[in-house]
């Protein structure tokens, strides 16, 4: 499994609970913030929840 590295793009202002807290998760609290994580089921599970409020690349 590579890495990816996952940049918060939007807002989590106005976004349902379970959005916020998946973010929360992954490690993102800013705009702008990058987190680099594995590629693991379930995170790329989490980034796809939340795919709408992030920008991911291969790291």
């Amino acid at each position: 499994m590579g890495k990816i590295k996952v940049t918060q793009v939007k807002s989590n202002i106005k976004r349902p609970q379970n959005q916020k807290r998946t973010l929360e998760a992954l490690g993102l609290t800013k705009i702008g913030q990058v987190v680099e994580h594995e590629a693991t089921p379930n995170i790329l599970g989490m980034v796809k929840k939340v795919e709408h409020l992030v920008s991911v690349e291969e790291a």
